[in-house]
């Protein structure tokens, strides 16, 4: 039985994504510390989803989230309307002139290389995404009215203050009582949890968060810290042969949490920051879909990688249905994307079907 998903005719957007949105800065093959000059992008965990879900797949999308009304807001703005997602549902916030009490966030990224692994530096204190509060997104026009088949929110957003994790659960909630499938990418990130009650709150807040989603996406890592589930004989990186300790895992974190309809994860054993074994498992309805392989997946820069990831499984729910097809489009449009600079997707459905197939890397004329 496949996830009951809404149909396309009945709602505006086939995708809306719930989170904070920066300017990424890349120096490219050097480093930040003796940077020159810096290509700026846009990107943020739970807005790559939307994007990619646009820019490769097609879908209608949208995000929610804020800027500070300023000339860097305005940048980031334009980054996202060129990847053709919605952004209607984006607030404003007057800005002051100085940052003081709003601002825009940046992220200062390097790609890393063979044993240099890959480095983020974010500054988004006191951001406007960050300072949403419950109450100021009217859900019930966006998931009542306007309809959603699929609303994407994840734990970087709700681990940004202490409103947004109210606002997550206020969204899953509406996005609940409308019909609107929920999923959520766990995402821990240690630097974020650190200052404000590290682990124990990271699980207090996903646990409760937990109740509402239908697709729980994360690692290892991301379901030990975030929701408590233990994996037997797991050090820093999941491997092949480790997959029977994950599924074991899923099917405690099922038992407990029986909203899941599905949960994902990609496999990834890091061999140096630009060569990685990858590849994906999902459970559904009882049974686990394990995915193609790429051995030994040569990366331009991984950062996104996941978030392409969840925007393949999530249009392979939505346009077959099939658990098995789903994870495999998740495992290939995150490969791919690990191919190109930036957070985003730079690839089409046709590339991605292709590698799906078993095609190769050879030149196309």
């Amino acid at each position: 039985m496949s996830i009951e998903i809404k149909s396309a005719e009945s709602c505006k957007y086939d995708i809306v994504s719930l989170g904070e949105i920066m300017l990424r800065l890349d120096p490219g093959e050097g480093r930040i510390r003796t940077a020159r000059s810096f290509q700026a992008w846009e990107g943020g965990g739970e807005y790559n989803v939307a994007r990619g879900g646009r820019k490769c797949f097609g879908l209608r999308a949208g995000v929610v989230s804020a800027f500070a009304d300023n000339e860097v807001g305005h940048l980031i703005e334009d980054f996202i309307l060129q990847g053709g997602v919605d952004t209607s549902w984006v607030q404003w916030v007057p800005y002051d002139g100085l940052g003081r009490d709003v601002r825009n966030g940046l992220n200062f990224t390097e790609r890393g290389f063979g044993v240099r692994g890959a480095v983020g530096v974010p500054d988004r204190g006191l951001t406007a995404a960050s300072q949403i509060k419950p109450g100021d997104i009217d859900w019930e026009k966006l998931f009542g009215e306007e309809g959603v088949r699929w609303f994407h929110t994840g734990g970087i957003y709700a681990a940004l203050s202490a409103t947004t994790p109210e606002v997550v659960i206020e969204a899953v909630k509406a996005a609940k009582k409308h019909g609107t499938i929920v999923s959520y990418d766990l995402n821990y990130r240690p630097s974020l949890w650190k200052s404000i009650g590290g682990h124990e709150k990271a699980q207090s807040v996903n646990r409760e968060i937990a109740q509402y989603v239908d697709v729980m996406i994360g690692n290892e890592e991301d379901f030990t810290a975030c929701l408590g589930f233990e994996v037997e004989g797991v050090d820093e990186n999941i491997s092949y042969i480790e997959i029977d300790s994950f599924k074991k895992m899923i099917e405690t974190a099922v038992s407990e949490f029986p909203n899941f309809q599905a949960t994902a994860t990609t496999l990834r054993a890091v061999k140096t920051a630009t060569v990685n074994d990858w590849g994906a498992i999902c459970w559904h309805a009882g049974e686990f879909y394990e995915s193609n392989s790429y051995p030994a997946l040569e990366i331009m820069d991984r950062v996104g990688g996941g978030d392409s990831f969840a925007s393949g499984l999530i249009y392979g729910f939505l346009s077959t249905g099939d658990p098995g097809k789903a994870v495999n489009y998740g495992a290939a449009h995150g490969a791919l994307a690990m191919t190109t600079p930036g957070d985003t997707s730079m690839v089409t459905v046709a590339e991605v079907e292709k590698i799906m197939g078993g095609g190769g890397a050879r030149v196309v004329r």
